[in-house]
């Protein structure tokens, strides 16, 4: 284009005689060549007029100016006699007007993820820029799916009418997936240790379903700073690393990539110091530094050290405190040295607490759970144990609190921003349980009822050897105060292998909070059974003198520490319980039974959870009468001892029945890991081990084992847990694997 400028001016210059080459005048000015575009909007970038002296670099601009409006591959001027005047003429040769798209080739990626990186609109006028940006753009996505050898030509077919038909042949060619990560000048971190920290990893056996292996360029960066930080955190403040050097292997089949390393020198801490607004004496606040003269100087241990001063600090108040770690870096003595300046600020209340998003849920609701009121002075630990705990009401989807300046300097307005979810259920339906086979079900329950945080729960399950109707009631708040109260009735049916039982009781429960992790409850229990229906082959006497009507009448004390992260799904901390029951107010059963358990949470590496569980019970007469069986231990199923089916596990008599032990425990190695985060669907291997024994045996004799895997789901019909358990040596009848699946709180 440039070049027929070029010889449209020189033309323009012979045609004009030389006295006027440098003035030139034209009676009018004349458009040819447009069908589609309008002669308006070109003469709109025109700068030469009728009449007017012109020059030949005032026609260069205009034939640019047309040029640059990108409707046309062809610009001209032409000087022309007409009726005795000068006629400037721009002739134009328009651009084809495309009508359609095309995608031809594609086998890997759908049309409809590449016809919106086609910048150019149809119908539009063939923009050839436009069309190379959308070369790009469609190469680029195949790039980030691992076809680094796509090939995108543009063609163009144009008809008579000067209209076409854009075709983009694909060649895609094949996957290529990351084969090699190797590393140059690593010497302090190693390749393994690199390659754990980089988001991107090397294609395995399922990166057909996965993608692992993929070269995502725009994940480079974030794995670069990545590995950066384990040198900064083993004082390595000088690395450098550059990015990779990507190069085929195998053929061009897989690709490898290769990241130079230049360590530098390891820095030390130097003199390390506080200065600043210290409100509590210098040697309280120095522990909180972690970093000592003379360790390893390390980012995270910096970093660290910040936000235990800043949250020491924001608990007593101050709440827009500023602690600025200063550094110094001597190059000679590979030493940085540390002074923490600390700016505390404005000591800070709490003037307002503003609620919102609660449609359902009750104000004092959310407001019971708060470890802050108006007045009280700001806290940031307790600002985070309210958020854990407005959480784990299990009301809401999202939850933020925040805070906003007040209306005065030294206040700030607590912001508590919630999104509720659904918190009850109505179920009515049939299915098949592991343990009762063909069941039919009918469940409501609600944890917010009434949007008071009343918790209500209505069941009735018939099952092929078990029946159950249940509702209960409980107020976590009574009245308002911290009292926990409610209450449940049940009525039950069960047939087991040896024996039928019936019952129908109640329960009225009490409790109050023994600090912030802990509550106390006692619960009343009155119940009416019956034993009957025992099998012919059953002899012993603890179940036969049982047969026939009997009464409970106990009290139950419940001691509860509670310090997990997320009760619902908790990936830290533990729960531990130990509950003493006594029977014998009232009644004819009489005993006395204690169980002590304690499950532990350990978060581990990739969003796994380590957990581990320990139960330990023990039942005893407190009179002449026989502990009634349905109070002894019987272990095995999902809820102590998988691998066995349950009730399979503790004590039998000469006939091979099994009567129940006095004595129990059982303990379950837990490994979690995800599987799909976003449906919240995890994975499970576990390992258990325990029995139950009669009163004459000693704890953990002839200890059972078992091993397996299972699935969990956190579903919106509550958690599902489906689960393989084996049993590491069967004995007799007892079978070498036991699949069960519950609908439940996980334990």
């Amino acid at each position: 284009m440039l070049r027929r400028i070029f010889i449209t001016c020189l033309t323009l210059f012979f045609l004009v005689p030389l006295a006027h080459a440098d003035s030139l005048k034209f009676s009018n000015i004349r458009l040819e060549g447009n069908d589609r575009v309008e002669g308006s909007s070109v003469r709109a970038v025109l700068t030469v007029k009728p009449g007017q002296d012109v020059s030949l670099e005032d026609i260069d601009r205009d034939l640019r100016a047309i040029f640059s409006l990108g409707k046309f591959d062809d610009v001209t001027a032409d000087v022309r006699e007409e009726g005795g005047a000068k006629v400037l003429v721009f002739i134009v040769h328009e651009r084809p007007l495309v009508r359609e798209f095309r995608f031809v080739g594609l086998k890997k990626l759908t049309e409809e993820k590449l016809r919106p990186l086609v910048t150019m609109r149809v119908p539009g006028i063939y923009d050839p820029v436009k069309i190379k940006q959308s070369v790009a753009a469609i190469e680029k996505l195949y790039h980030t799916e691992g076809y680094y050898a796509v090939k995108v030509t543009p063609e163009l077919k144009t008809d008579k009418r000067n209209e076409s038909v854009l075709t983009f042949n694909i060649s895609e060619g094949t996957k290529v997936l990351i084969d090699q990560i190797v590393f140059e000048g690593n010497h302090v971190v190693t390749s393994k240790e690199l390659k754990n920290a980089m988001m991107t990893k090397k294609r395995w056996i399922w990166s057909w379903i996965t993608d692992r292996g993929t070269y995502k360029a725009e994940q480079i960066p974030y794995d670069i700073d990545l590995m950066t930080s384990l040198y900064y955190d083993r004082g390595y403040m000088d690395v450098k690393i550059k990015q990779p050097q990507i190069s085929m292997v195998d053929g061009g089949k897989h690709m490898k990539l290769l990241f130079e390393i230049e360590e530098g020198p390891q820095y030390r801490a130097g003199s390390v110091s506080l200065v600043g607004d210290l409100i509590k004496p210098r040697k309280e606040l120095e522990p909180l530094i972690t970093l000592k003269e003379g360790d390893v100087f390390s980012r995270t241990e910096l970093r660290n050290s910040v936000l235990a001063l800043t949250d020491l600090y924001a608990d007593q108040g101050y709440a827009n405190v500023n602690v600025v770690p200063l550094t110094n870096k001597d190059t000679e003595e590979k030493k940085i040295s540390l002074k923490f300046k600390i700016e505390k600020g404005a000591l800070i209340h709490i003037e307002k607490i503003n609620i919102s998003g609660n449609t359902i849920t009750r104000d004092k609701v959310l407001r019971r759970e708060l470890s802050l009121v108006e007045g009280d002075l700001y806290s940031a630990t307790k600002i985070k144990t309210s958020r854990s705990r407005l959480k784990n009401l299990g009301y809401f989807e999202d939850i933020n609190v925040s805070t906003s300046p007040g209306s005065r300097s030294d206040t700030d307005d607590l912001n508590v921003a919630v999104t509720e979810k659904p918190t009850g259920s109505f179920s009515i339906g049939a299915g098949y349980s592991s343990v009762d086979h063909l069941i039919a079900q009918g469940s409501i329950s609600q944890a917010n009822f009434l949007g008071y945080g009343l918790k209500l729960n209505a069941s009735a399950t018939l099952g092929g050897s078990s029946q159950l109707y249940s509702v209960g009631v409980t107020d976590p708040y009574f009245l308002d105060t911290h009292w926990t109260a409610g209450f449940d009735l049940y009525k039950s049916e069960r047939d087991w292998t040896d024996f039928s039982q019936k019952a129908t009781g109640g329960a009225l429960k009490i409790g109050h909070p023994l600090g912030q992790y802990s509550q106390g409850l006692l619960t009343y229990r009155y119940e009416e059974k019956e034993i009957y229906g025992v099998a012919s082959y059953v002899t012993d006497p603890s179940i036969l003198d049982q047969v026939g009507l009997s009464t409970l009448s106990s009290l139950t004390g419940t001691l509860t520490r509670n310090t997990t992260d997320y009760r619902l799904d908790p990936s830290r901390g533990g729960v531990s319980a130990f509950t003493a029951e006594y029977a014998g107010l009232g009644g004819t059963d009489k005993f006395a039974k204690f169980d002590l358990s304690h499950r532990q949470f350990f978060p581990l590496f990739w969003k796994t959870v380590l957990s581990l569980n320990g139960d330990i019970g023990y039942v005893l007469k407190t009179t002449g009468a026989e502990i009634p069986v349905s109070e002894k231990f019987f272990l095995g199923g999902l809820r102590s001892i998988r691998g066995f089916r349950t009730r399979e596990v503790g004590p039998t008599d000469s006939g091979g029945t099994f009567i129940g032990g006095e004595k129990s425990a059982y303990f379950n190695l837990e490994f979690l890991f995800p599987l799909n985060e976003e449906y919240k669907v995890k994975g499970v291997l576990f390992a258990d081990s325990g029995n139950a024994w009669k009163e004459s045996q000693n704890y953990f004799s002839d200890m059972r084992y078992s091993a397996g895997y299972g699935i969990r789901w956190l579903s919106p019909l509550g958690p599902l847990r489906f689960e393989w358990g084996y049993n590491l040596s069967p004995r007799g009848t007892e079978k070498s694997s036991v699949f069960e699946f519950s609908i439940g709180s996980f334990f």
